[in-house]
């Protein structure tokens, strides 16, 4: 058993294991001292819940307590996913970790862990313009601006799932679509590039 497991009942007897011996002090579990030692045991239990919750938020990849806190500091909700209460637990979720590990880049493992982050699995296809002596039989001729051009390959239709644990009441079971998607990554894509989105196949 770690400390992060500990409950009531190991505080209880912690709790009579520091009282002194002898037959003023028993330690039945009907015997007074013991129904105290339960309800003081009870707090000290709740209180390391707490405290392990707020050990598991300290890092935002599924925070519950400090939720709002973390929306506020990473500037939650986006304007892309709308307001909190559009918005599920989990993907609400999703936002800070994506938010909170998108620190910025430019290549393809990036952008795919941005959606990945968002519950997205996509690809992403670069183009290059034809160049003679590099281009080969079966290569589109793509011109200059090509080289700025870029492909996000994402499935026809996301379904993001609702999952036990981590759903709350009057969340969603289900949500399909990409806008979601399309928004975060145009957001965040380079400024001189453009970004096309192709869905299936």
């Amino acid at each position: 058993m770690t400390a992060a497991d500990l409950t009531s009942a190991d505080y209880q007897a912690a709790l009579q294991a520091l009282l002194p011996h002898g037959r003023v002090w028993p330690r039945e579990p009907d015997a007074v001292q013991s129904r105290v030692a339960a309800g003081l045991a009870q707090t000290a239990a709740r209180l390391h819940a707490r405290a392990n919750y707020l050990l598991r938020d300290a890092f935002p990849v599924a925070p519950l307590e400090l939720l709002p806190e973390w929306e506020a500091t990473l500037g939650l909700p986006d304007p892309c996913a709308g307001s909190a209460a559009d918005q599920s637990m989990e993907q609400r979720q999703a936002a800070v970790a994506a938010r909170f590990v998108g620190r910025g880049g430019q290549s393809v493992a990036y952008y795919t862990g941005v959606a990945a982050a968002l519950g997205y699995q996509i690809t992403i296809t670069q183009f290059t313009p034809a160049v003679v002596g590099r281009a080969r039989i079966g290569d589109p001729l793509a011109g200059a601006g090509w080289a700025h051009v870029w492909r996000v390959n994402a499935p026809e239709t996301t379904v993001l799932v609702s999952r036990v644990g981590s759903a709350r009441i009057g969340d969603r079971l289900r949500e399909w679509g990409n806008n979601t998607l399309e928004c975060a990554l145009s957001r965040i894509r380079p400024a001189h590039t453009i970004l096309q989105f192709a869905y299936g196949g």
